[in-house]
């Protein structure tokens, strides 16, 4: 009697894990369940790109700032000013910027796009 009462107890509860198991596999295949697995991965991998993006800006942000200081020792921009050497060229550039010759603008020839006017 021990004997039988072992094999139905087991047999009941490898049928309620089979089937608690089969139930959980189709839940995760409806549609609902399958579309809203495929938007929480969309999201992930997008926060994940756009970490990976950010550090990449910020790197070339850095790059970019301590070659434009390298630059800038090589060439003498932004070092102290010594009073033998004549001003660097573009802050004479943006000095002749307010000259009156650029303050009323620039006259470029205007054409007219009419074509009834060549007849």
């Amino acid at each position: 009697m021990f004997r039988r009462t072992f094999w139905f107890s087991t047999g009941v509860a490898a049928g309620v894990w089979a089937t608690t198991k089969v139930n959980r596999k189709l839940r995760q295949l409806t549609p609902e369940s399958v579309a809203a697995t495929a938007a929480n991965k969309a999201l992930q991998t997008g926060h994940r790109i756009k970490d990976r993006a950010v550090g990449f800006a910020l790197d070339v942000r850095d790059n970019m700032a301590r070659r434009e200081a390298e630059l800038g020792e090589a060439l003498g921009i932004g070092a102290p000013v010594d009073p033998e050497l004549p001003s660097p060229r573009r802050l004479a550039a943006i000095e002749n910027h307010n000259s009156p010759k650029y303050v009323e603008g620039p006259t470029y020839p205007t054409y007219s796009y009419n074509r009834n006017e060549d007849h």
